[in-house]
Formats: structure tokens, sequence, C-alpha cells
């Protein structure tokens, strides 16, 4: 039995059970992971971050190639004890706990670069949280996505961040609340990793002031229903301005039922990058056997 120390955080109520593991000491097993996320039974989270150094993580190898200065590792793990490529809530989360920890220089504490599974993002701390560039994006399909809730499949948009996910706009929010999100979408065609599934309604008017608004619903990939999921926000926005075409604004505000993101949009050499902004939260400490 092992005794694990733990820090609980959460972004818009998406919540994450942390612990540092500098030199990659500590493997959890997918059962281990699973009982730590049981809220139930364990601490309760949508899923575990480990603080692994770079070098100290097989995946950190080629992060410190592309940014020697990105020292620490977000490995993040599902509720269901899969691994997950990214996480817009989390690394927000995440570089909050390094600065708190005192993992970091005082100096490297307004921007941070954190390895992920999908490459280095690079990390701001402002004064109402922290905002995340969450890199470069792509469109990738159209598959149908029946839910419970739904009477007929609708279209919906594959939207890649680094993690997979489809939007689909429904027509008002009563079929927003209308949803059972307890049972996974089912996606036609099915993608061969899965995908989180976002549910998405504009406000009215859509546009105010310079700024698009929208409300959303997501179901993670292995996880279920969530509060609240950065990157599938993100994604949302995404697929909300494609729709829109040209007239579309580049800021975005995306409420979700754990609280409000910031999305934006914005060129640099590479292409266009998208950004998110929101709180960051942690909780409370404590040990836990395992």
């Amino acid at each position: 039995m092992t005794v694990l120390s733990f820090t609980k955080g959460h972004g818009t109520g998406n919540d994450f059970v942390l612990f540092t593991d500098p030199e990659g000491e500590i493997e959890l097993s997918a059962e281990q992971i699973r009982y730590l996320c049981d809220r139930r039974f364990g601490v309760g989270a949508d899923g575990v971050i480990r603080a692994v150094r770079s070098r100290s993580i097989a995946e950190g190898a080629a992060i410190l190639a592309e940014e020697p200065e990105a020292e620490w590792f977000m490995d993040y793990w599902n509720a269901d004890g899969t691994p997950a490529e990214m996480c817009g809530n989390g690394v927000r989360v995440y570089a909050h706990y390094l600065v708190t920890e005192g993992l970091v220089s005082a100096e490297r504490r307004d921007t941070l670069p954190i390895g992920t599974r999908s490459g280095v993002k690079d990390v701001l701390a402002g004064v109402n949280g922290y905002t995340v560039d969450l890199g470069r994006w792509r469109i990738g399909g159209e598959p149908l996505v029946a839910a419970s809730g739904l009477e007929v499949a609708r279209p919906g948009l594959g939207i890649n961040l680094g993690n997979p996910h489809v939007v689909t706009a429904l027509a008002h929010e009563g079929e927003l609340s209308g949803l059972d999100l307890t049972k996974a979408p089912a996606l036609d065609p099915a993608p061969e990793d899965g995908a989180n599934v976002e549910f998405v309604v504009p406000e009215e008017p859509l546009v105010k002031d310079g700024v698009a608004r929208i409300k959303m619903r997501v179901h993670e990939r292995g996880v279920g229903e969530t509060l609240s999921c950065g990157t599938g926000v993100a994604a949302a926005a995404l697929a909300f301005r494609h729709w829109g075409g040209d007239g579309m604004p580049n800021h975005w505000r995306v409420d979700v039922p754990g609280g409000r993101l910031a999305v934006r949009m914005f060129p640099t050499e590479e292409g266009e990058h998208v950004s998110l902004s929101g709180p960051a939260e942690l909780v409370y400490s404590g040990t836990i056997e395992i």
C-alpha cells in the first residue's frame, strides 16, 4: 500500500487530483487512477495529473528537443485510467499548482512552457486566472451525432486541438438542457480513438460588443459529462466561427455548467492559434492510501 500526497484542483468545475513526482518514480495503474477519481470511494475527479519533470518521462524527450525550457510535463490521465493528449482546463490548473507549490522559479511565472502529449503549451498568469496558447488546430470530418434526448441525429464538425472533438449545434436551450449525457453520444462514423462531444447553442444576440457568446455541455471521452472542458470550449468556438463565416469575430465567451471561459483566435508566423482563458483553483490537499 502506497500513501500518496495529493492536491485537489479545478477549472470551472473540471476537477483533478494532482501530485508531485519530479523523478517519475510513481507509476499509477489504471485501477489506481480509477480509484482516485471515484466520487464515492476515492478523492473524486475527472482526471489525475502527475507533475513530473520532462526529462523523467519517455514522452518528455521530444518536448525538451522542441523547447528546452519546458522543464515540467503534464502527465494527464482520464478518470477511466486512459492517458489523454491534452486538457485545456487541466493545463491551467497544473500551471497554478506548479506556481503554488514553488516548483517553478519566480521569474518563470509570467510565461510557463509546459510539456504535454500534444506538444508544448505556453501558459500565461494573469489577474483573473491563466491563459493557455492551445496552438494550431484543424478541422476533421463531419460525423452524425446521436444523443439521448435528441429525437434525430444531428450533423457534427470534427475539430482537433491535439485531442479530438466533435461539435454539434442545437436549436435552442431547451434541447441543450434536455440532453441526457449520462449516456455516451454515438458518432457515425465512429472515430478510431473516440472523441469529446460538445453540444452548443448561441446566445441572443450571438455577437455583442464584438464578442460572440455561446453555451455548451460536453461528454468527455474516458470520463462522461463534465462541468467544463477547456479544449472543448475552444473547439465549440472554432466550430461556430467556421459555420458563421468571415463575419464572425475572433473573441468568444463560452458558458459551461461550471462557469465561464474566454477563447481568442490570433495569427502567428506558423498559422492561426487559439487561446483559452479562465480561472484555476486549488481546493484542498491531503493523503490517501492506494
